[in-house]
């Protein structure tokens, strides 16, 4: 996904409530996204898109969207309330995600500080589980996994994922590419047995091998741009299946 603080972007290119829920299509690995298209579509917007038409969105086919709310400890969108609010207005289930950097301050300070900024959850069948988007350092490409060793990495995001856990019952859903996942956490197996994977992957015939541990996708970000604002998305079920997992039920 997209930084939102300088207008060039950076691309370094989620569980339902049980394992079971993550092998949702058994075929995910080799899945297409024309194969894919059955599925429930969605996008996620930044600041980029500043105020989104969201009416023209649904129209166009938008089912769902995650909406950045933070970034780091400090930043927050400054569009996000008529982006996570406004898609609700229009029937589209919507979440939050934040865009984590994680040498700027601990796991469960961002966390702390996405929660309090819009990264809540209700269990009302119309908010997805906040989102922690993870990827290669925008800012500084020596230091693509931000300065931290793999250990390091695995207890920053253990740590966001408890926190957020704490505050809003839900752990959040993993944005990452299985490239950055097995560079910076060393293939972690940590989470995929109780996170869902939000998988980014472009400009290719399926979703391809994921990062380690990971039956499944979740959620598929097949291209970042189409007919939806933002990034396009496929939600790797039918829409009952999502609003469970939006329901967390």
């Amino acid at each position: 996904m997209a930084r939102d603080r300088k207008p060039s972007r950076h691309r370094a290119r989620v569980l339902a409530a049980s394992v079971a829920a993550l092998a949702i299509g058994g075929t995910a690995l080799a899945e297409s996204p024309a194969a894919a298209a059955s599925r429930p579509r969605g996008h996620d917007v930044s600041s980029h898109q500043k105020n989104v038409n969201w009416q023209s969105a649904k129209s166009k086919g938008a089912k769902f969207v995650y909406v950045k709310a933070t970034e780091s400890h400090t930043y927050r969108n400054p569009y996000f309330d008529q982006q996570y609010n406004g898609s609700r207005g229009a029937g589209l289930i919507r979440g939050a995600y934040h865009f984590a950097l994680p040498n700027k301050s601990s796991g469960k300070t961002q966390a702390g500080h996405f929660v309090r900024n819009g990264g809540g959850w209700t269990a009302d069948g119309w908010t997805l589980p906040p989102a922690l988007d993870i990827e290669y350092n925008p800012y500084d490409k020596e230091h693509k996994c931000y300065g931290l060793s793999r250990s390091k990495m695995v207890r920053w995001i253990k740590a966001f994922s408890d926190e957020v856990q704490r505050l809003t019952g839900r752990r959040p859903v993993i944005y990452t590419t299985a490239h950055w996942w097995n560079t910076c956490t060393g293939s972690s197996r940590a989470f995929a047995s109780n996170h869902a994977l939000w998988v980014a992957r472009y400009n290719s015939a399926s979703a391809g091998t994921l990062p380690a541990g990971w039956p499944a996708w979740t959620f598929w970000q097949y291209d970042n741009g189409g007919s939806l604002p933002g990034d396009q998305n496929y939600f790797n079920g039918s829409m009952t299946q999502l609003r469970r997992f939006a329901r967390g039920s």
